[in-house]
């Protein structure tokens, strides 16, 4: 498999997404990996003999322009074709790679997977989904994260329909329940928005609902698979991110706490395109680039973009 990484993107690059690729392939010894890194070859050139030791498992793709994180996504994807977000997409569609990450600008992710990869037939919105830890141990799937601010019912149908396909392809949840986010647990509670999409989620078929869930109950393990819109959701994410910074700076540590980490994870993958694309934060390290390779590596062996494709390539609603 082939995994393109844009080694131009976040805070810290091209030095921590190199170190990154650097634990990846000391740590996987699936020689069946091939990175494809696209990047400034100057920028990149102080921190490459890191990867001495591991030249025929990646090939270096140059790529003359940066998208920056304040650029105006559109606009700088129209100008800046030979970027490395850019030229990463053309990947895709070329069919020479596999899957795509970065850790640059989130809208230009969003709007090239959107126009250049494109949505899978019969999903109405690609949803972005984020695992949040659980004090067993393991991670629930809260989505959306943050792609889609205003939704319909419809929508929040769909992004539980997706959830519940990563849930068991990627995290190995056999039969993954499936939550509503709401201000109380009754039927009928919360905002129009929640309470339209309950009995939707109700009636949908192929998904455990099991039905409202709060907040207190994002962390237990209640539902694998946790559904709301992107602006709650995106808020509900922040919140349990600046846990772990906070915790550390008291010198208090837990293991469950250490998951608070969003290294642990690397990054988040959109859902329902047709190839497996992962944005990763701005302020990502070499941990957070070693765990989206692995993650992506899991996504694609995992087919899930078949899976999602023989999902909705019929009503399920």
């Amino acid at each position: 498999m082939k995994i393109a990484l844009d080694i131009m993107g976040g805070d810290y690059a091209p030095a921590e997404a190199i170190k990154g690729v650097q634990m990846f392939l000391a740590q996987e010894p699936d020689a069946s990996v091939h990175l494809l890194l696209i990047g400034n070859a100057a920028a990149a050139a102080p921190y490459m003999p890191l990867l001495d030791e591991h030249q025929y498992r990646y090939t270096f793709v140059e790529a003359s322009q940066v998208i920056g994180m304040n650029e105006h996504p559109t606009r700088a994807l129209k100008e800046k074709p030979e970027s490395s977000i850019a030229i990463g997409f053309g990947l895709l569609q070329l069919k020479k790679a596999d899957a795509f990450i970065s850790a640059g600008n989130t809208g230009a992710m969003m709007v090239g997977a959107m126009y250049t990869v494109k949505t899978i037939e019969g999903i109405l919105r690609p949803t972005i989904a984020s695992p949040v830890p659980r004090t067993d141990g393991k991670f629930n799937l809260l989505l959306d994260v943050g792609a889609n601010a205003d939704c319909k019912p419809e929508h929040l149908v769909q992004f539980a329909q997706l959830g519940a396909i990563y849930a068991r392809s990627v995290l190995g949840v056999e039969s993954p329940r499936v939550g509503l986010l709401n201000l109380g647990e009754e039927e009928g509670k919360g905002n129009i928005l929640a309470q339209a999409t309950y009995p939707l989620l109700k009636e949908c078929t192929g998904i455990d609902f099991i039905g409202n869930v709060e907040g207190r109950d994002v962390f237990h393990d209640k539902a694998n698979v946790i559904v709301c819109e992107g602006f709650t959701g995106n808020v509900m994410l922040k919140m349990a991110e600046s846990i772990y910074p906070i915790l550390k700076d008291r010198n208090i540590q837990d293991p469950f706490l250490d998951n608070f980490n969003y290294e642990i994870y690397g990054g988040t993958p959109i859902l329902g395109i047709n190839k497996p694309v992962i944005i990763g934060h701005g302020i990502s390290h070499a941990l957070a680039f070693k765990n989206m390779i692995a993650v992506t590596q899991k996504i694609i062996s995992s087919d899930l973009t078949e899976a999602f494709k023989a999902s909705f390539a019929t009503p399920t609603v």
